[in-house]
């Protein structure tokens, strides 16, 4: 009887002791996180500061590099018309919806051309011919095709979207190790079973990137769509700034591009972290 109660105590004590290990460990990961958090911040704020001084100092033109303080009141200013969350609303819609458009269609053939040998020997050559043409090529194309109008704007966006997340999938589908399919086939998976339990766990890391990079590219190619023809969005202001010899609101557009791809970049990196929280990773132990 006391032996039995003196394992059940040590149980509990184990059982206490791991739980206390796990509740350090996610603290340390917090403080981890917060930390890397403040590092991010740190050049660019010493840039922004380094800047402000050497134009009150008169080193950067005016009329050419104006004071960080200059584009904050430009962008204020045009907070204060109501006409700063109008742009910014009008470029995530473009780019949310491209996005999905286009991985989307990433997904779908990029599995297929990864999974199926005779599919990628069948699309793949013309996908890869497609992929090299560059960007602003594609707009005389749209524009004759559908005007000037929302879905030439988007179509654009998805076209620079596919691109990566098609690539990183299909390379992440090929690069899957083949005795784990050979062992999924022994235990009789059937193809829905490979692809759940196999196929998708092993390619979620390429996977990822490759919506991060297309997500990148989509917001590089919204300035693009936006030059046809746009009466609104970021992209417009950036050439209204231009054409109305206004540096400042050409920076604050610059300014608000970096800092709207980098929260929705940050966003796309929360869901990696979260999809792939039983990856072992080197990274993770830093």
């Amino acid at each position: 009887m006391s032996s039995s109660l003196q394992t059940s105590r040590r149980s509990q004590s184990i059982t206490v002791h791991k739980k206390l290990q796990l509740g350090k460990l996610a603290v340390s990961r917090k403080r981890r996180f917060r930390s890397a958090g403040v590092r991010g911040f740190v050049l660019p704020v010493l840039l922004l500061i380094g800047w402000e001084a050497l134009s009150r100092m008169g080193v950067f033109p005016p009329n050419l590099l104006p004071a960080p303080s200059t584009v904050i009141a430009a962008i204020w200013q045009l907070a204060l018309r109501g006409d700063l969350l109008k742009h910014i609303g009008i470029t995530l819609y473009r780019v949310a919806f491209g996005f999905v458009i286009g991985s989307g269609m990433a997904t779908i053939l990029g599995a297929l051309t990864g999974y199926s040998r005779p599919a990628r020997q069948f699309l793949d050559p013309l996908l890869q011919s497609l992929r090299n043409i560059p960007s602003l090529a594609w707009v005389p194309l749209f524009i004759l095709w559908m005007g000037i109008q929302e879905p030439s704007k988007i179509a654009l966006i998805a076209v620079g979207v596919f691109f990566p997340v098609y690539l990183n999938l299909m390379s992440g589908v090929q690069a899957v190790d083949r005795k784990l399919v050979e062992v999924g086939q022994v235990y009789r998976l059937n193809s829905l079973q490979l692809i759940w339990r196999i196929f998708l766990p092993a390619t979620l890391p390429a996977y990822t990137v490759g919506l991060r990079s297309g997500l990148g590219l989509g917001w590089m190619f919204v300035v693009a769509a936006e030059m046809m023809g746009a009466s609104q969005g970021l992209g417009y202001l950036l050439v209204d700034g231009q054409t109305t010899g206004r540096p400042e609101i050409i920076l604050a557009s610059i300014l608000l591009f970096a800092l709207f791809g980098k929260l929705t970049d940050t966003a796309l990196a929360t869901m990696e972290k979260r999809l792939l929280y039983w990856q072992d990773a080197y990274s993770s132990q830093r």
